[in-house]
């Protein structure tokens, strides 16, 4: 795959909303297979498209991608068969290679995720106004069609069509758990549409109606600055994150990333994860021997 090519997919992920790591090459100190500039795409199960060395490189650049993934922060990783002695700046991640023929990579791992997504349903001046203040607050703003599913992923619905199909949206979005559910309208009307619906206390306090914050707004522009607010000033402070599951090659002793992307096998009920094919052949071949059988 080429840099051009590695790029026009990196551009197709984002359009699909498709979370991924882009990792690059920065340094290779020979023997190495990869060289300054060297890229690739990691996939949130971590398949690997692209090319950034072996595969006992890649066994490490998955497992931190996986981790980049999960906490959302870029890291700089430095493989080497002797990391420990190697210096190293602030920050950055120190893998042991064992497997490496002498050579050390250093990679940069940068994870790309998607924006939070603001489904905006109406065609008025204040709905245009609200995909464009997202737009420029780094959301990704799309225009909702009524009788669509909501995915589960979208972190917020406004419904400003002013009357039509309002309780259909706000009963999908509430089917789908969205975290932020705001109905433009005057309070008195806003009552009386969610009374229609006769919600439960938990689910009628899920609606904010009148949205956006009191801020004496006027405007198309300054109510959707006050949605915005609120969508802002609601949303989780903290996600919770889980550390991807990780093994031991036990030939090795290599940390990989348990996942099916990287190379295993079942021995008597239980997966074992291997870094390359040297160290799953040899397990294979005897297991006993390194489980201390």
């Amino acid at each position: 795959m080429s840099r051009l090519d590695l790029m026009a997919r990196a551009s197709e992920l984002r359009a699909r909303r498709v979370p991924f790591v882009l990792a690059t090459v920065l340094r290779a100190e020979a023997p190495t297979s990869a060289k300054p500039g060297d890229s690739a795409v990691v996939l949130a199960d971590g398949s690997i498209e692209g090319f950034v060395g072996g595969s006992c490189a890649q066994a490490t650049v998955r497992a931190e991608s996986l981790r980049s993934l999960a906490d959302r922060r870029p890291r700089m990783v430095l493989i080497a068969p002797d990391a420990v002695d190697v210096p190293a700046g602030d920050g950055v991640v120190r893998v042991s290679n064992p497997c490496l023929s002498g050579g050390t990579l250093e990679m940069f791992l940068e994870p790309t995720l998607p924006a939070p997504l603001v489904r905006v349903y109406g065609t008025s001046p204040i709905a245009a106004a609200l995909r464009a203040g997202a737009i420029a607050l780094g959301f990704d703003a799309a225009e909702g069609l009524p009788g669509e599913m909501i995915a589960e992923e979208t972190a917020a619905v406004v419904v400003a069509t002013h009357g039509f199909d309002e309780e259909a949206v706000i009963a999908e979005a509430l089917r789908a758990g969205v975290p932020y559910i705001g109905l433009v309208a005057s309070r008195r009307r806003a009552e009386g549409v969610l009374g229609a619906m006769e919600l439960g206390r938990a689910d009628r306090a899920r609606v904010h109606s009148p949205a956006g914050l009191d801020i004496g707004a006027g405007s198309p522009g300054e109510i959707a600055v006050s949605i915005l607010a609120e969508i802002i000033s609601l949303r989780p402070r903290a996600e919770a994150r889980h550390e991807p599951a990780m093994a031991v090659d036990p030939v090795c002793q290599m940390e990989v990333a348990a996942v099916e992307s990287s190379l295993h096998t079942e021995f008597e009920g239980r997966n074992y994860y291997f870094c390359a094919k040297g160290c799953l052949k040899a397990f294979s071949a005897d297991p006993m021997v390194f489980l201390g059988g």
